[in-house]
């Protein structure tokens, strides 16, 4: 039975929707990696000793992307089982209110080692949030999506994550130029408060969407999936395993944007706080561009081609990068960024939410998306911390962090040789394969 289309208009709006609300959302997750570089090793940590201060406020980092799996588990359920819409609403409000306590928190000086508990604890609320927004935000595009333009519409929520980094990033460059009295004491809870901006925008916006054509016909005619992950890991566990491996390029990521800004910034390199921020801000304008150009090409070619140029050449891309900070060459550091982050790495970036969401049914596909990428994801965001270590005792080994993150950039490769292409399938036919009927036990009735 073909899916019926989506209400004339409807794939725009929730395009739309996803790009917004994905960008306000990540305005929100990104600010903290800022901060976690540039701010809280002095407020949160022992000034006495500044690596290993940095080395805590950068695991801090990595703690939401620990949380996420976790969050993933519940919230693909629910997103598989009451449908996407109300996933996206939960998420953004849940973000929104987390990132403002931030912003509220007391310091170390204020309370001692209660600040950095109370810093984790909020940290998680982040990531469980961000556990479903991508999952509930590509399920809902790529089902209202027309078949033959699935990838681009998809593309949106990545370019609405890019968004958010640049939003994140222009808004730390005046507050990163305060001076340091004003800087640490409240300059950097701004950008946190701002957040209940965030919450009430992004909750109007997705209030209005409709659920997708897809979700609403499975639930009314085969009925809800009880229990999602037991479908998931008897049918797609394969392509979980897929998705796991894809979302190591995540890595690529997080080292751009956390650790290669604490590095440039560092007393072995000396680039100015604002200058490297500059250079995100730049190279996230340029993704903006680039995800949706990738992945219209993906439309065209295929997930598989266009992916794989994003994550075998993020793996070079990244050495000369990191190379041209070491250098102390701004202008060259510049340049390279731009080119890694804001085209290389795009082409992977722009075409996941389509090449992973095409692997799953429209019964387990929010659930198949979240646990898989949220798994990888929280490998990646822990590479900022093994990337502190890696560095050396100076933190100025930038040779061995672009080693590491080529490494991790390797098993993405494999996920895509050994996936299929699925660019041309209906979208009522994605994911099947293997054992295809639902028992009945298995199902509910909407």
């Amino acid at each position: 039975m073909s899916v019926p289309a989506a209400p004339v208009g409807q794939p725009k709006k929730a395009a739309l929707a996803a790009w917004i609300g994905s960008a306000l959302e990540y305005y929100d997750f990104f600010i903290y990696g800022s901060a976690a570089a540039l701010i809280f090793p002095d407020v949160f940590f022992d000034e006495s000793d500044p690596a290993t201060a940095t080395l805590l406020s950068l695991a801090t980092f990595g703690v939401a992307y620990a949380a996420r799996p976790v969050g993933a588990l519940f919230l693909g359920h629910f997103g598989d089982k009451l449908g996407r819409k109300k996933i996206m609403v939960f998420t953004l409000v849940l973000m929104g209110l987390s990132t403002f306590l931030i912003g509220c928190l007391p310091t170390r000086g204020q309370v001692g080692t209660l600040a950095p508990v109370l810093l984790v604890l909020c940290r998680v609320l982040q990531g469980i949030s961000a556990a479903g927004e991508q999952a509930s935000a590509n399920s809902m595009t790529l089902e209202h999506a027309p078949p033959n333009r699935r990838g681009f519409f998809t593309s949106f929520t990545l370019s609405g994550t890019q968004g958010g980094q640049l939003l994140a990033t222009l808004v730390f460059i005046p507050v990163a130029a305060l001076p340091d009295d004003q800087l640490l004491s409240w300059g950097w809870r701004v950008p946190f408060w701002m957040s209940v901006a965030v919450a009430v925008v992004g909750f109007v916006i997705r209030r209005r969407l409709e659920e997708t054509p897809a979700f609403t016909q499975q639930a009314a005619s085969d009925g809800v999936v009880r229990l999602p992950l037991m479908i998931l890991m008897r049918e797609h566990w394969a392509d979980v395993l897929r998705v796991i491996a894809g979302a190591l390029v995540a890595s690529v990521s997080t080292i751009f944007t956390v650790w290669a800004l604490s590095y440039a910034t560092s007393d072995s390199v000396g680039m100015s706080r604002s200058s490297m921020l500059w250079v995100g801000a730049l190279a996230n304008v340029v993704a903006l561009a680039a995800i949706p150009l990738w992945a219209t090409l993906s439309d065209r070619i295929g997930r598989r081609p266009v992916y794989l140029i994003g994550a075998a050449g993020s793996a070079v891309a990244m050495f000369a990068y990191l190379w041209a900070i070491s250098t102390g060459n701004y202008g060259l550091t510049l340049v390279l960024g731009i080119v890694a982050f804001g085209v290389v790495y795009s082409a992977a970036n722009g075409v996941w939410p389509s090449f992973y969401g095409e692997m799953f049914t429209t019964r387990v596909r929010l659930s198949g998306m979240a646990i898989g990428t949220q798994i990888g994801f929280a490998v990646a965001g822990f590479a900022v911390t093994f990337a502190a270590q890696i560095a050396g005792p100076d933190g100025d080994d930038w040779s061995a962090v672009a080693l590491f993150t080529a490494a991790l950039c390797v098993p993405p490769v494999i996920a895509v040789l050994s996936a299929r292409e699925t660019h041309k399938v209906p979208t009522e036919r994605l994911g099947e394969h293997g054992s295809r009927a639902s028992a009945q036990p298995e199902t509910v009735s909407a």
